[in-house]
């Protein structure tokens, strides 16, 4: 007579496995908080004008004021913080002030992609979090007949140079006001694309809730989750604000660091 029942037998073969497998049944990790998407609680402080230095922008490219940060947008470079980062939750608020205004955030650019940057240039080694105003998009389908079909003005985010990515969402299908549908990007794209359009006009305060934690990136638009990418390389390395061309302005930059 078989004396266990089959009941039992799969409690027995779950656990070998479980056992055997670790993280096979792990949950996926908790949401953030609102208090938390808001920069707020144990371990937060701000980002200031002491904690960034200058890398390749005049000097008065950017301007500090009241914990805000201005930037003319010219020349085209960055500011970065003094220190380096791996894991990390970073609150950035920003407004551009010019109609197709461009800029972003970097996360985990190195040392040696910034070695000797020239004024006009971008960091070569870092995943970027774009800051692109609506505007941009705009005009791009206005001189080309058709919706861009390689970036958002909603937050893409990317590998930059050298860097590596996966994207979440490689590619993706939006649909208009009048219910027409383009797509953007391609199954293969290392560019990940917003599952939501919910980026304000230029003028209006946006804000970002990104989360860097080994190696994947996970970002919060006016908060809600819309975009990510995992298995970047690298992984670690220095917090950059872009100049690249217009106005843009950042408030309420505040830090996390994570073990």
């Amino acid at each position: 007579m078989n004396r266990f029942s089959n009941a039992a037998v799969f409690s027995i073969l779950l656990g070998c496995i479980t056992a055997t497998t670790p993280g096979l049944l792990a949950e996926e990790p908790a949401a953030p908080s609102k208090e938390t998407r808001q920069g707020q609680g144990s371990g937060w402080r701000d980002l200031t004008e002491a904690d960034f230095e200058n890398v390749n922008c005049d000097p008065d490219t950017w301007t500090w004021k009241d914990g805000m940060a201005q930037c003319t947008g010219k020349p085209v470079g960055v500011i970065r913080t003094k220190k380096e980062f791996t894991n990390l939750e970073l609150v950035a608020q920003w407004r551009h002030l010019k109609s197709a205004g461009n800029s972003g955030i970097f996360l985990w650019a190195t040392e040696e992609g910034m070695k000797d940057l020239k004024p006009n240039a971008l960091p070569k080694v870092g995943i970027e979090v774009q800051v692109l105003d609506i505007g941009y998009e705009t005009n791009w389908e206005k001189s080309k007949g058709k919706p861009s079909d390689w970036f958002t003005s909603h937050g893409d985010v990317f590998p930059v140079g050298g860097s590596k990515m996966k994207a979440i969402t490689p590619q993706i299908t939006y649909t208009r006001d009048d219910g027409s549908t383009y797509v953007v990007g391609k199954p293969d794209s290392s560019r990940s694309f917003p599952t939501k359009r919910i980026t304000k006009p230029v003028g209006e305060w946006n804000h970002y809730y990104v989360r860097a934690i080994n190696g994947e990136v996970e970002l919060w638009v006016n908060g809600e989750k819309v975009n990510g990418g995992k298995d970047c390389q690298p992984n670690k390395g220095f917090l950059c604000l872009e100049s690249e061309g217009s106005p843009v302005e950042f408030k309420g930059l505040r830090i996390h660091e994570l073990p």
